[in-house]
């Protein structure tokens, strides 16, 4: 038989202590995961880069002897020198083109959901399907250089020449980045009020300079995000020019990027794992030096 409550008295509620230690059982799975691949690799890396030590031998402190090599390393300047035309050639189709295509995609008009999803299924596919799929294409007896000896323009070589070849990189990642950017810029795009569509509209504005003096202040924060990812990504390029020049990095090692000298140079049985770790660190704070000039270049603007 229940116990009648008695009126006027709400019902007492039992409130348990909560351990201190309760927040750190429940974020230590976490914590476990981030420690183990990520920190303790950074850590790791930072160490060997003042030591020369090779994938089967401990390594030995020499300060900071491996970065005065990679003054005197012609492979390092040719790293960088790629890696930077990357992020010059990259950064602003990734800027401007999703955004277009953004703009293209919210128009409601026949057969629009399938171009939606066609332009957003290179981002879900495999680089290294895509790579080989542009290789293919891309090839001397390729489909594109077919096409082009069929109408009398003659064979090109795409994968052979020194530019082409890093161009032909290029294309390939703005291509498969449209989509994920273009989804950014939709989301940016979704929160721009219509009233100030339909006000430019009344004042005579077409639609460039709708997308001038309305669309891009509305969505310049976005483009800085956009534009800070793109960057670090450009520089940090490896499997599309890997998997189009080859392991040796294109003609004479020329298509060589920074990430790509670090993988040629630390991995084997004779990896010079510490000269590797510092081409790592150069990367890093390259990337980190890349997103604070991206950040600072927006505040100055919004001053």
């Amino acid at each position: 038989m229940a116990t009648p409550v008695r009126p006027g008295r709400p019902p007492q509620i039992r409130i348990r202590r909560q351990l201190p230690l309760s927040p750190w059982l429940f974020a230590a799975p976490g914590l476990l995961v981030v420690g183990a691949f990520v920190l303790y690799p950074f850590v790791s890396t930072l160490v060997n880069s003042f030591t020369d030590r090779r994938t089967l031998l401990p390594g030995h402190f020499v300060g900071l002897a491996n970065f005065r090599e990679l003054l005197h390393d012609d492979m390092f300047w040719t790293g960088l020198r790629n890696s930077t035309l990357y992020i010059l050639g990259v950064v602003p189709a990734l800027v401007v083109l999703p955004l277009l295509l953004a703009l293209l995609v919210r128009k409601d008009i026949p057969g629009i959901t399938f171009f939606r999803s066609a332009f957003y299924t290179p981002v879900v596919a495999s680089i290294v399907v895509v790579g080989l799929i542009w290789v293919w294409l891309l090839d001397e007896r390729g489909l594109v250089n077919s096409l082009l000896e069929s109408i009398g323009i003659g064979r090109i070589g795409f994968l052979s020449d020194q530019w082409l070849l890093l161009l032909s990189a290029m294309a390939v990642t703005v291509w498969k980045g449209l989509g994920y950017y273009m989804i950014i810029y939709l989301a940016a795009l979704a929160n721009v009020p219509r009233e100030l569509h339909e006000a430019a509209a009344v004042d005579g504005a077409g639609p460039v300079r709708r997308f001038l003096s309305v669309t891009v202040p509305a969505v310049r924060s976005t483009m800085v995000l956009v534009a800070a990812l793109s960057s670090v990504n450009a520089f940090k390029v490896f499997s599309e020019v890997y998997l189009m020049a080859g392991p040796t990095g294109g003609p004479a090692g020329e298509d060589t990027t920074l990430v790509m000298l670090v993988q040629r140079t630390g991995t084997g049985l004779t990896g010079r794992v510490g000269y590797a770790s510092a081409l790592s660190v150069v990367v890093f704070v390259v990337t980190v030096a890349l997103m604070l000039l991206v950040l600072r270049a927006d505040r100055r603007e919004d001053a």
